[in-house]
């Protein structure tokens, strides 16, 4: 069926369980498009590389520039994309993890040339040292885990390149990640790239979305929403992070939430059905990697739970999985994607 939530291995793990869960991973090609976000100038019109050396606090970590990167590499397609909206294709070296998502048509022939270092999973250590970069940029920090034969953050600095990881992403915030922490990246890397004026604009842009759905929204009754996963005999919850900053934000009221004891170290915990069936939520919404996975996801609610109202209303609300993931513009396609269902008179 559908799979946990943005990369569940960079969290902790508890139990046999769910080191079942962390092992599953399966992505989307299937992409919203940023409305409204610019695409960034090329050529003359590009980013400067000089000026004063920036620092900025990343993960509990002090990264310094003490110029514009000249090598970057994007982690995921949702990295690539913010990248190449900052002005920083020029400088791309490499990007990775290409098949779990498709880069916006917007910007996706601007990467048409950019080395591929990955499919599906994170760049080995060597492929990605093999492009020599000076700024790697990951959803989380999965990625530079050295047992899974990836670069560390360690050996990366060894080789002369920094990561920055989206803040969302960070190991302590995992699970209390919000949306608008997508604009403390955008911010971030624009001073790092020296686009401090492309970022402005693609910050406002953001805010300016998420207004546009706060206000949609003040005025309704707040529908309740419950966040799965599902696959084989598995079904789980999410009650934490930026996927119920998403739903939060989109004017939901989640069923599962940070409070509890299920969510006190991990986002996303295993339930029984009878737990989605005694909360009987307005709404269920569900990350999908596929059309495929998509209906198979929906049959199977159907099948599970005929009497709950999301399923007798038919608000199943189906989002691509990378629009879940820490640090991408899709997170505010999400926000939109959901409050649009929930509420579609108010649009």
């Amino acid at each position: 069926m559908n799979t946990p939530p943005a990369h569940p291995p960079r969290a902790r793990s508890r139990g046999g369980r769910r080191t079942a869960l962390l092992g599953l991973l399966a992505m989307t090609p299937i992409v919203l498009t940023a409305c409204g976000s610019a695409v960034a100038p090329a050529g003359d019109d590009a980013p400067e590389s000089h000026g004063q050396a920036v620092t900025i606090d990343n993960c509990g970590r002090e990264l310094t520039f003490a110029h514009a990167p000249e090598a970057v590499v994007g982690l995921m397609p949702s990295q690539t994309d913010l990248l190449l909206r900052l002005g920083a294709q020029d400088q791309l070296a490499g990007q990775a993890q290409v098949a779990t998502s498709e880069l916006p048509a917007d910007v996706a022939s601007l990467a048409a040339d950019v080395p591929v270092l990955s499919t599906d999973a994170p760049p080995a250590r060597e492929d990605l040292l093999s492009v020599a970069p000076d700024l790697v940029v990951s959803p989380t920090e999965y990625e530079f885990t050295a047992e899974q034969g990836f670069a560390s953050i360690e050996q990366l600095a060894d080789n002369g390149a920094q990561a920055y990881v989206a803040t969302g992403g960070c190991a302590e915030r995992r699970s209390s990640a919000e949306v608008t922490d997508l604009l403390t990246d955008i911010e971030n890397l624009g001073k790092i790239l020296r686009a401090e004026d492309l970022a402005a604009d693609l910050a406002a842009d953001a805010q300016a979305r998420l207004d546009a759905v706060t206000e949609a929204v003040r005025d309704q009754e707040p529908l309740t929403v419950a966040e799965i996963w599902s696959e084989g005999n598995m079904l789980g919850a999410i009650g934490a992070g930026i996927e119920y900053d998403i739903i939060r934000t989109a004017g939901g009221d989640n069923v599962f939430n940070p409070d509890a004891p299920e969510f006190a170290d991990f986002f996303s915990a295993e339930i029984t059905p009878e737990e989605i069936v005694s909360r009987n939520p307005d709404a269920i919404v569900f990350g999908v990697t596929s059309d495929a996975q998509h209906e198979r996801v929906v049959e199977y609610l159907r099948a599970t739970f005929p009497d709950v109202t999301a399923v007798q209303n038919d608000l199943l609300i189906a989002v691509p999985q990378s629009d879940f993931y820490p640090g991408t513009i899709g997170n505010i396609d999400a926000v939109e994607t959901i409050a649009h269902q929930l509420y579609p008179d108010a649009f």
